[in-house]
């Protein structure tokens, strides 16, 4: 059985990470999506809300599980036997960082690869950071995320202000 492990923050989940969700799926009997617990960041989200809002997003894909976790995304991808972790990239300078990440990686955990998929073209702008800063002067978001989450944002940075 192959599996995979598609870690990040999600803070919020986007069409973005929808995108490489449904085509990581296809390549893998089992991608396990790892909301990361960084200590080091103020989410907007709790992991537990992010973790929510992304079993809400996967309901309906037999062989996704979402969980949560803290550390290095190669004891993540080992814990849950996933020889594979996916990365999704947006532009070039994703890659340079990315390819940085993967190769300390293959140093720490020669028995797991990284796979990097290109986010398709429409949403090759997005990340969580402009649906944030957009939300956060009141701009539109529902190109950009599901109803759902949309809500959700608004409705945390009301509560924040």
């Amino acid at each position: 059985m192959s599996i995979a492990v598609y870690p990040g923050t999600f803070d919020p989940i986007t069409y973005g990470h929808i995108d490489i969700i449904t085509r990581t799926v296809k390549l893998f009997d089992k991608v396990v999506i790892g909301v990361l617990n960084n200590s080091a960041k103020t989410p907007l989200f709790s992991v537990e809300e992010r973790v929510n809002i992304l079993k809400k997003a996967t309901n309906g894909i037999p062989n996704v599980e979402v969980v949560s976790f803290e550390g290095l995304a190669v004891e993540f991808a080992r814990q849950n036997n996933a020889s594979v972790i996916v990365r999704g990239l947006r532009l070039i300078s994703d890659f340079e960082y990315e390819l940085q990440m993967a190769q300390t990686n293959r140093k720490l955990a020669p028995d797991v690869d990284t796979t990097f998929l290109y986010t398709s073209l429409q949403y090759s702008f997005l990340s969580s950071t402009i649906v944030k800063e957009v939300a956060s002067f009141g701009g539109d978001i529902s190109e950009f995320v599901p109803d759902y989450v949309a809500e959700a944002v608004v409705k945390k940075l009301k509560e924040r202000r």
